[in-house]
């Protein structure tokens, strides 16, 4: 017979990753157990609760009523024990409360690295742990208290915050900048571009020229591809927050004032689960973000003003952006 109150606690964090990937083997990759242990679990899971929790529907397997009836309540429930774990031990002065933060490498190298002394500055005992990762994390499964993302949304089951909208703008270096000094857009054509053909067509399109630009490198991070860029490998289409800190500082140049924001150039935003949205540390970050964000914006602005540094691009470089979506704050649970 099942015993409800001998509920294998052990086995409900699995039961979740299996849950959300739908995949037993799938879920045994990300939990760095075997195939047969992920079985041994929701067997035993299953057994102990008397009915089972997932219809098998050839190699996938997806939860039934049981199943979502466990997972509303499971979820929640574990997120809040690693939330009530961090307390404590931050309660029993063993070590200042952490923060640990998911994001993607080229904003955490290109932008959050170089305020992280403020940070530091403004909340000294709240370590900020930072984790780069091109690929989506699971908060709750891994760990994190909050994410940095770059999509649409929504993420199922998260808060999401729209934090900022970044259009492609060209940059160089400062000899390529002088090379192209007065000189029309179309000469951008004749440089070694950097990054992806498709996103250099749609910025060309935009400015009214028919090319085929045959970019000499592409990277699979934007981080990478800006060093690229300050060494003079070649020009590239980047994210402006992402220049914002290297157009300061002279180390990148505005090429042109044109600007791309389509649907493709997609917004940053700050994801983390509902239950957490008034915890001081969420709060923190979340106020902190928006205001170095804030302040940043207000840099992009004063360095596209008419001679702010943008190398004049001839008749062709007049400001100007592709049509795009309105902006919008939300929340999505």
């Amino acid at each position: 017979m099942p015993h409800p109150t001998r509920l294998p606690l052990h086995t409900l964090p699995t039961f979740c990753t299996v849950a959300r990937l739908g995949h037993l083997r799938a879920a045994a990759e990300a939990l760095h157990l075997t195939h047969s242990a992920i079985s041994q679990q929701i067997r035993l899971l299953e057994e102990q609760i008397g009915t089972p929790l997932f219809d098998r529907r050839g190699r996938r397997i997806v939860l039934n009523a049981a199943g979502e009836a466990l997972l509303s309540v499971c979820e929640p429930a574990l997120t809040s024990i690693q939330q009530g774990a961090a307390a404590a031990r931050a309660a029993g002065g063993l070590a200042a409360e952490t923060l640990r933060l998911s994001a993607i490498p080229s904003f955490a190298q290109r932008w959050l690295l170089p305020r992280m002394a403020r940070w530091r500055q403004q909340h000294p005992a709240l370590v900020l742990e930072l984790h780069t990762s091109q690929h989506l994390v699971d908060l709750g499964r891994d760990g994190f208290h909050a994410a940095v993302r770059q999509g649409k949304g929504p993420w199922p089951g998260l808060s999401a915050e729209r934090l900022f909208d970044s259009p492609l703008v060209a940059v160089g270096a400062p000899a390529a900048a002088e090379r192209l000094q007065g000189q029309g857009l179309a000469a951008l054509a004749d440089e070694p571009l950097l990054g992806d053909v498709g996103t250099w067509q749609r910025w060309f399109a935009l400015a009214g020229l028919a090319t085929a630009p045959r970019p000499v490198a592409s990277f699979n991070d934007a981080g990478l591809m800006l060093q690229a860029a300050e060494q003079g490998l070649g020009i590239t289409l980047a994210r402006d927050l992402l220049v914002a800190d290297a157009l300061h500082d002279g180390r990148l140049c505005r090429l042109s004032a044109l600007t791309l924001e389509d649907s493709s150039v997609l917004p940053l935003w700050l994801v983390y689960p509902p239950a957490a949205a008034d915890s001081p540390a969420i709060v923190a970050l979340r106020t902190w973000l928006q205001d170095e964000l804030a302040q940043s914006r207000s840099q992009l602005d004063a360095l596209s003003a008419p001679g702010a540094g943008t190398a004049p691009a001839g008749r062709t470089g007049s400001r100007s952006r592709a049509p795009s979506a309105p902006r919008a704050r939300r929340r999505v649970g």
